[in-house]
């Protein structure tokens, strides 16, 4: 009997997503009856708003179950098209826009749309656990730029500039950042921007948290800095972070549209198209404004409220030390004066007081725990007590 060819390098070679495996151990040892304090769901704890939910009901009564244009429907399209014009003053044309069965599949075509094999990705980190595997599976090569917390988990100009080789060819650039979230201004951008053009480098921007930014901060898109840098600029965003739509698996790229038809194309082969149904569900998010403003901003207080009360509640444990995000629903608190590895930390965390974290090192960043506040505060008030007692058990 024959022996069975190997797996292909793409399976051999890939990662499973260290954020999901953690929440899916907590989501197990919960349902065994255990109390478990998670903080390791990246996603919002709120419910899809009704409005939304009930324009899907409305699709899928109506008969939208089949195959929809590959890069979404039209409507959504000139919907996407209008919101980056009322926010930003980006005028893109429907044909930019690409709707994909989520942000994640999204950064994937872009990545795949412009990486050869050989080439590299600049990736800042701490980075997004799946930034570097699509890299990967595009045949290019993931290059790290570690960006810690003296440098507020931000890439620098000189950091940049440090990194690029003759091979480079795309900067992933994420803000509001999963997992520190940190957020880029303008002139930060700006800076970064400049460079990217010089160099030749295309840039994938990640704003799938624009939305999630406190404290006044104004979201800043990647390619209103200047004519050459949209030309250059592939922007990811979506609708799971903004409307607690995580499940529905959408994502929105858009791009000059060379680059977004050729998205759009390899989308066809791989995936045919988002779920029709729930992207009338998305068109009610952007269609209905008022409605989608209570939703948002009833999240909003609330995160803002866990992000405030956490940072506070970390820097009062002896041995933690952390920077307050300026979005999304993270902190990244720095673990490392304990002199132990943050994957054995969060493992000692898990099994002896019950609290789930994601290692800083499944993000590239040792010596750091990835804490999300998309949770309720009963939990953070309870897990951020367990957690000082472990820190005070360790420093003994």
């Amino acid at each position: 009997m024959s022996t069975p060819h190997p797996l292909s390098v793409w399976a051999r070679n890939i990662a499973p997503s260290p954020t999901l495996a953690i929440d899916a151990k907590a989501k197990a040892m919960l349902a065994a009856g255990e109390d478990v304090c998670s903080f390791a769901a990246g996603e919002p704890d709120f419910d899809t708003p009704e409005f939304i939910k009930d324009a899907a009901i409305v699709a899928l009564k109506a008969g939208k179950t089949k195959y929809a244009p590959t890069p979404g429907i039209e409507p959504l399209r000139v919907a996407v098209a209008e919101r980056y014009a009322a926010e930003y003053g980006y005028q893109l044309a429907p044909a930019q826009v690409v709707v994909s069965p989520g942000g994640k599949f999204s950064c994937y075509l872009g990545i795949l749309a412009t990486c050869n094999p050989g080439d590299e990705v600049v990736i800042p980190a701490p980075y997004w656990v799946s930034y570097p595997e699509m890299a990967k599976l595009a045949g290019a090569t993931p290059k790290f730029v570690l960006c810690d917390d003296q440098a507020g988990f931000k890439l620098t100009p000189a950091l940049l500039k440090a990194a690029l080789t003759p091979k480079s060819k795309l900067l992933v650039l994420n803000s509001p950042s999963n997992p520190t979230g940190a957020i880029y201004n303008r002139a930060e951008l700006a800076a970064l921007a400049d460079i990217c053009v010089a160099h030749n480098l295309y840039v994938l921007a990640d704003e799938m948290y624009e939305h999630l930014i406190y404290d006044g901060h104004q979201p800043v898109n990647f390619s209103m800095l200047g004519a050459e840098v949209e030309q250059r600029t592939i922007t990811v965003a979506g609708f799971s972070k903004t409307y607690a739509m995580t499940g529905w698996r959408l994502g929105t790229l858009v791009a000059p549209a060379p680059i977004a038809k050729a998205c759009a194309e390899l989308q066809s082969q791989m995936s045919s198209n988002a779920t029709t149904f729930a992207q009338y569900g998305a068109l009610a998010a952007l269609k209905e404004k008022a409605k989608a403003t209570v939703a948002l901003a009833e999240m909003k207080t609330a995160f803002d409220r866990r992000r405030k009360h956490l940072h506070a509640e970390l820097n009062k444990i002896p041995g933690v030390s952390c920077l307050l995000a300026g979005g999304a629903f993270y902190l990244f608190p720095n673990i490392s004066s304990f002199g132990l590895k943050d994957v054995d930390f969060c493992a000692r965390l898990l099994a002896q007081e019950k609290v789930a974290a994601v290692p800083g090192s499944a993000f590239g960043a040792e010596g750091y725990l990835r804490l999300s506040y998309a949770t309720s505060d009963e939990i953070i008030k309870k897990g951020v007590a367990r957690l000082a007692k472990f820190c005070s058990a360790l420093k003994r």
